[in-house]
């Protein structure tokens, strides 16, 4: 998974490219992941501290190491601000397929920079991990996410009511999945 590691870090686009995970970058990323709006419907605590953004990447970089998780800090281009992070989960190795999850900085928002973020690890995913399919849940509210996750191409493959409780309000969670088309 180390070589897939250097390629998901690798991965450009238009407006933004990804990086590697790394501690020296806490407080950019601390930016966003300490931020109310952004953390409510990701599946993130709150990181209320520096220290607790700390530990998260810790976290994050250990996963990655064990091959179970593909951590990429997204930048932005023109700034080389990081704006957010992407990543790749829940590998099924029998069944061939991963999930995707994403998080953008509020002030980053309904620029584009979603949807090329999902194209980028949908176009990795597929051509380079050799997946068969990508799934994502999305809580219901978080329409911005659903809307990224159709301009990809993902369909709308059901709903599980009630699935997430969050600030003492319960969910639905959409499930979108993407099957690939190469080689066919």
């Amino acid at each position: 998974m180390e070589k897939q590691a250097v390629l998901f870090h690798s991965l450009e686009g238009e407006k933004i490219y990804f990086k590697a995970l790394r501690i020296e970058d806490v407080q950019e990323i601390h930016h966003y992941a300490s931020d109310q709006k952004v953390s409510r419907f990701i599946g993130w605590n709150l990181m209320s501290t520096l220290e607790d953004t700390r530990q998260f990447i810790e976290i994050m970089i250990k996963r990655e190491s064990e091959g179970t998780h593909l951590y990429s800090s997204i930048v932005e281009k023109i700034t080389h601000e990081i704006i957010g992070t992407a990543i790749i989960f829940n590998f099924d190795k029998e069944a061939n397929q991963a999930e995707i999850g994403y998080v953008l900085h509020k002030q980053h928002w309904d620029k584009g920079y979603g949807t090329e973020i999902v194209a980028l690890i949908s176009d990795f995913a597929f051509k380079s991990l050799k997946l068969h399919k990508l799934h994502a849940a999305v809580v219901h509210a978080n329409i911005g996410s659903a809307r990224i996750l159709e301009k990809n191409s993902f369909e709308l493959e059901g709903r599980l009511k009630d699935h997430y409780f969050i600030e003492d309000k319960y969910y639905d969670a959409l499930l979108f999945g993407k099957i690939t088309n190469l080689g066919t």
